[in-house]
């Protein structure tokens, strides 16, 4: 039986957690804060590392799924960190949403332990982690990532290798532009709709069903439809720290992306007046709260 840590069990980390277990994978948890992993592992019947460092070391595959880079390196490159234990034979996998930077900069001392590393960022909302549906894009080696199957193939409907370190976190920051930007149009088309008097819940029906009607729309219904009785799965805080990640990435490229920093400034806006912890899909929330009544009145 193949033994995963993961580390770093949030929203998404435990969602992969419960897909991991399902598939049978022995497995050990981690969480800087140690209570969500404790319970998470009473849950699934796993057991708990008490550092990253005694993760490695009692694992075959190491993923870790975090809130940014500052995270990702501590988590890494700390005295007690995973690459102070890392060996040959063990793959360490970086789900992370980061800039390929982050993980390009761990590679000389993970390589020096002997141990494998993979950036392989996913696509998809807990819903589908859970269900082991996810896009995964991943960088790196091929011998690195056929050895990490083991802890990735549970977790995904589709794997892409997309070549050398960093072209997993280059692509997600791609796909997260399109996200963002059908999240800002759903949210406008949406709240359009229903000022022109269409009930709610058959505008997006309509949204659902149409050319519009991608994944994303499907799976985001009821944080459209109904905010105020679904739980936060992606929280604006994290959408405005994934567009600063992207705007910084463009322009490093030289590549203009007008939509990405029109929707920074939107979320920055949503973040005010939907408050702490609010999800994605609150941007229409944010919308509906500044829309005009006839005449050009609040």
């Amino acid at each position: 039986m193949t033994t995963v840590a993961l580390l770093g069990t949030g929203r998404m980390g435990a969602a992969m957690a419960r897909a991991l277990a399902a598939a049978g994978a022995d497995l050990i948890l981690w969480n800087r804060s140690p209570g969500p992993a404790r319970a998470l592992a009473d849950e699934l019947q796993a057991s708990v590392a008490t550092s990253p460092a005694e993760a490695a070391r009692r694992a075959d595959i190491c993923l870790t799924m975090l809130a940014d880079e500052p995270a990702v390196a501590a988590v890494y490159g700390s005295p007690n960190g995973l690459i102070s234990a890392g060996r040959p034979g063990l793959v360490m996998v970086d789900l992370s949403t980061v800039p390929p930077s982050a993980i390009l900069g761990l590679e000389p001392s993970v390589r020096a332990s002997g141990a494998g590393l993979l950036d392989a960022p996913v696509s998809g909302s807990v819903s589908t982690a859970t269900a082991g549906q996810l896009t995964l894009m991943v960088g790196g080696q091929r011998d690195d990532l056929e050895r990490a199957r083991p802890a990735l193939e549970p977790l995904a409907r589709r794997i892409f290798h997309l070549g050398p370190l960093g072209s997993g976190a280059a692509m997600k920051l791609a796909v997260n532009t399109v996200v963002f930007g059908l999240n800002g149009a759903l949210s406008e088309g949406l709240v359009l709709a229903e000022r022109a008097g269409i009930d709610r819940s058959a505008a997006y029906e309509v949204l659902v069903e149409s050319a519009a009607g991608a994944p994303y729309v499907g799976y985001k219904r009821s944080a459209f439809v109904a905010p105020e009785a679904t739980p936060t799965a992606f929280a604006l805080e994290l959408a405005e720290k994934d567009l600063r990640l992207i705007t910084a990435f463009a322009d490093d490229l030289g590549v203009p992306v007008p939509q990405a920093e029109t929707n920074l400034a939107t979320i920055r806006q949503a973040e005010v007046s939907q408050g702490v912890g609010a999800d994605l899909a609150d941007v229409a929330s944010h919308l509906r709260g500044q829309a005009q009544i006839p005449g050009g009145r609040v």
